[in-house]
């Protein structure tokens, strides 16, 4: 997949195309929405392997939704985006997925003055509770929210979802390495669900100084190549 991206400020990394992996593990179809698109990366992946997939994503970033649509149209898939706040999003439907790789820098850690950057990264863009909230009222029953997250937060992610009925049902946490702790954690949740968690083997990113066996895979499967430039 030919990705086209802004030749400075934020490009996406391995969070979302290790996330695109968990996402399509799942076989999913229908209506998926994907919640600050950047580039389109995880959205179009997911599309371009799963063929029932009817793509819609959201961005607010004039830029990057610039980018996005032409990421859509070189690789010939079929794309609604919609330019808007997540939070300000007004549409008359539900999703069956919806799919994100969200900001989730925490407050307390230093923000960079670049806007691009502070918008894809900082979660004071979309807080936690905002957040869930949506993504229960847009989802249909018994449907799919997938995403990844700051490990950190692993407990208050768990505690924000009961309050809005969502239960994780699958957890899989990501290390940089097998000695270091969790940096990344890709979730799976349901609304309506009354099973228990699955919490999957962690996925190890890193070997010495080279991608994990896994992670090479996922990267050949992804078969990316990104192109910075000015549209």
């Amino acid at each position: 997949m030919l990705l086209y991206q802004p030749e400075s400020g934020y490009c996406y990394n391995s969070d979302s195309v290790f996330l695109y992996d968990f996402i399509s593990s799942f076989k999913p179809k229908g209506k998926v929405l994907d919640v600050g698109a950047g580039c389109g990366i995880v959205g179009l992946l997911v599309a371009r392997d799963n063929p029932k997939v009817e793509l819609e994503a959201v961005e607010k970033q004039d830029l990057f939704v610039e980018y996005a649509t032409n990421n859509a149209r070189v690789n010939k898939i079929e794309y609604k985006i919609h330019k808007s706040d997540f939070l300000e999003l007004d549409v008359n439907y539900k999703y069956d997925y919806i799919i994100s790789n969200p900001p989730f820098y925490p407050e307390g850690v230093k923000k960079s003055d670049n806007e691009m950057l502070f918008n894809a990264r900082y979660n004071i863009n979309l807080p936690l509770k905002d957040f869930f909230k949506k993504i229960s009222r847009i989802l249909k029953p018994n449907s799919h929210f997938i995403f990844c997250y700051d490990a950190t937060q692993f407990g208050l992610i768990c505690a924000e979802l009961d309050k809005v009925k969502l239960r994780v049902v699958d957890v899989q946490f990501v290390h940089p390495k097998i000695d270091r702790g969790a940096s990344l954690v890709m979730i799976h949740a349901r609304n309506g669900s009354k099973s228990l968690m699955k919490v999957w083997e962690p996925f190890i990113s890193f070997d010495g100084k080279e991608f994990s066996k896994k992670a090479q895979e996922i990267y050949a499967k992804a078969s990316t190549q990104s192109i910075k430039c000015q549209l």
